[in-house]
């Protein structure tokens, strides 16, 4: 039979995910719901969670308001649960949901809550690029909220995954569509190196931590398979939706003037901090790899992208899934 939701049984205990209803939070609770767990979805709006309910046999995925920004709502959400993983990032910052409360100082209020309760098993993910001394902001405040996270919970697991791909991802998805409207493809930094990882193997990989299947207080770093330059994945990415577009390198001070005024929008496309972040490299470190705190070295085995990225990326293509049979429209 196959393994869905709810099959083996319910093992009795309680995991609390905060941001939950997210892209790669919906694999997660989907992930720990087949090992039996309960399941509790910590978003700032619940009403937005519905969706991740079916992931899990009746009343096992259940929805709770918190807000990183105060800690009776954090205190609340893991009441009674046994264990707790953190989920919550931002791209980019708006309005009050700023790198600092969100990623620096947030990590480090569910972790003094889970001190406060006696929780000792927490999954915290943060990303491969976390760093104190980078330039850009984004990953100055992921390395923040590591450190506040093993400040209060020693024996927290830290899940560092690099740029993570999937249906409905913001990085394949967000550059065909630019694909499919633009006579070009504008990218920072091309020869910048990036080691993307599934999205399936990221939630079996924080599943298998709250399982016990990792080492407390290590700090795991995720990639896929395959390490590749930002033109590379892009060049797989137009052939993929079979589409013939000159890949433009732009300078990065012509890149940040583009991104002050994106800035503005509601959803920018690009800002300044990300091109920063464009010009590291974003793969697993050699460290990682040579003391197995990586996929491999937990006994995945990760998936491939050109394995992963037709599956979905057939929508960009000028007659969608038609044109992968041959057929004509």
């Amino acid at each position: 039979m196959a393994d869905t939701p709810g099959n083996a049984g319910l093992n009795g205990k309680l995991v609390t995910v905060f941001g939950g209803s997210g892209f790669l939070g919906r694999y997660i609770v989907r992930e720990l719901a087949k090992k039996g767990y309960r399941v509790r979805v910590a978003v700032r709006r619940p009403d937005l969670a519905g969706h991740t309910q079916p992931m899990g046999a009746v009343g096992q995925v259940q929805a709770i308001q918190a807000n990183l920004r105060y800690g009776w709502s954090v205190e609340r959400a893991i009441e009674g649960v046994d264990a707790v993983v953190n989920l919550v990032g931002i791209l980019h910052e708006s309005g009050k949901q700023s790198f600092e409360k969100v990623q620096a100082e947030g990590p480090g209020l569910i972790a003094q809550a889970c001190k406060k309760a006696g929780i000792t098993n927490l999954v915290h993910v943060s990303a491969i690029s976390a760093d104190e001394n980078s330039p850009a902001e984004y990953a100055r405040s992921k390395a923040q909220g590591e450190k506040a996270v093993h400040a209060a919970v020693p024996d927290a697991i830290i899940m560092r995954p690099s740029i993570v791909f999937g249906p409905e991802d913001e990085f394949f998805n967000r550059f065909a569509n630019m694909a499919r409207m633009s006579p070009i493809l504008p990218v920072v930094g091309p020869k910048t190196q990036f080691q993307p990882v599934y999205v399936g193997d990221v939630a079996d990989a924080v599943a298998m931590a709250v399982d016990g299947g990792a080492k407390p207080g290590a700090t795991y770093e995720l990639g896929g398979p395959e390490v590749d330059t930002f033109e590379g994945l892009m060049e797989r990415m137009l052939k993929v939706i079979d589409r013939k577009r000159p890949i433009i390198a732009m300078p990065t001070r012509v890149a940040e003037l583009q991104a002050k005024v994106f800035e503005v929008l509601p959803n920018p496309i690009l800002t300044v901090d990300q091109v920063k972040m464009l010009a590291n490299d974003n793969v697993v470190s050699q460290d990682a790899s040579d003391e197995g705190r990586t996929l491999t070295g937990l006994g995945l085995n990760p998936a491939a992208i050109d394995a992963i990225i037709p599956t979905y990326l057939w929508r960009y293509r000028k007659h969608g899934q038609y044109a992968a049979l041959g057929a004509k429209p």
